[in-house]
């Protein structure tokens, strides 16, 4: 049962994905995407699914500090240039547990991560 639901939960996050990436940013004239600006990573708030307004949108490289979030968020790098993001545990983004190559997202916990690092090609 345990296998079953998290095959569910896996399909309903790919096509959730799908969904915002289709809907947001492939054709926008502007290069947004679910309203995160071309160049930037944007994280949403706690249980918005799909992704539609950001509260966070960072646009410098380097680590930024996350604090008081909690739960599963969207997190989009719609960077240019093959830019990467990191979701990192520790502060000033070490230990970090998941690459976000662009354009892409990820529903993720953010619940035990303390950074987000924007990473030049």
């Amino acid at each position: 049962m345990r296998r079953i639901t998290h095959a569910a939960a896996a399909l309903a996050l790919a096509l959730a994905a799908l969904t915002t990436m289709g809907a947001g940013g492939a054709g926008a004239a502007d290069g947004d995407w679910a309203g995160c600006p071309s160049g930037a990573v944007c994280v949403y708030p706690q249980g918005q699914d799909p992704a539609v307004s950001p509260s966070a949108v960072y646009w410098s490289y380097g680590a930024h500090s996350l604090s008081g979030q909690y739960g599963m968020h969207w997190v989009l790098n719609n960077q240019t240039g093959g830019a990467h993001a990191r979701l990192c545990r520790g502060s000033g983004g070490a230990d970090c547990v998941y690459d976000l190559s662009s354009p892409k997202g990820v529903y993720y916990d953010l619940g035990p991560i303390n950074a987000i690092t924007l990473d030049r090609p």
